[in-house]
């Protein structure tokens, strides 16, 4: 165990160490409830009408281009259909594995060789992510086709766990007919709301855009 956690923070090893341990903070804010699994997923789509306005077609065509080509790599590496800190935790952990393991057998500590095989480590471990996440597509398909049925807590009375306004993220509780009560990340709808922890709200739509839930103030008759 010594030995490992002496290869864990040598030089070669730091980044992907500390890039596990990050994983490893996120994992447990979750299972505190502090965060949902999908806060820092990614939305990339492609657009064909673009509110930057450029002098000429080939400047357009480059930048459908260009996000067609971002979408075409989110959708091989199954970011479009899995939360993205699942694939990042599936990316990170062999990462960490292949660096400990390369850098062992080389005998190397040093931060320039250990640099130059996070490269190719860094692909491998792409790849592999890639092929361990695709067994959860379908799983996580049906978890938001559930959620978008009977479960969908739009209509519903939240209750505010963190402070959330307009522009400040915050976090609501609601209690559905099924399963245990859900963590939703939620903003006011209206620029002028206030809410503060405990205050009750209606859940009224869902950013796609920023991916939360819209709520208003909404006081329960006793």
């Amino acid at each position: 165990m010594k030995e490992l956690l002496h290869a864990a923070v040598a030089p070669a090893n730091l980044l992907p160490t500390g890039l596990l341990v990050l994983v490893l903070l996120y994992w447990l804010t979750v299972l505190l409830g502090l965060l949902d699994l999908k806060s820092l997923d990614l939305s990339v789509q492609a657009d064909s009408h673009t509110d930057l306005h450029t002098d000429t077609h080939t400047g357009a065509h480059a930048h459908e281009s260009g996000t067609s080509f971002l979408n075409s790599v989110l959708v091989f590496f199954n970011l479009e259909r899995v939360p993205l800190m699942v694939f990042v935790s599936f990316v990170v952990l062999p990462w960490w594995v292949g660096s400990i393991l390369a850098n062992h057998y080389l005998g190397n500590e040093g931060l320039l060789v250990g640099a130059v095989l996070l490269v190719p480590l860094l692909v491998g471990s792409l790849l592999i992510a890639k092929v361990l996440t695709t067994p959860f597509i379908s799983l996580f398909a049906a978890l938001e086709k559930e959620s978008e049925g009977t479960n969908s807590p739009l209509g519903k009375v939240c209750t505010l766990l963190l402070p959330a306004t307009h522009e400040q993220l915050g976090q609501a509780s609601v209690r559905l007919r099924k399963g245990a009560p859900l963590m939703l990340n939620v903003r006011a709808a209206s620029q002028s709301a206030e809410l503060r922890k405990g205050d009750t709200a209606l859940i009224i739509d869902y950013d796609q855009l920023r991916r939360c839930y819209l709520i208003e103030p909404f006081e329960l008759t006793p």
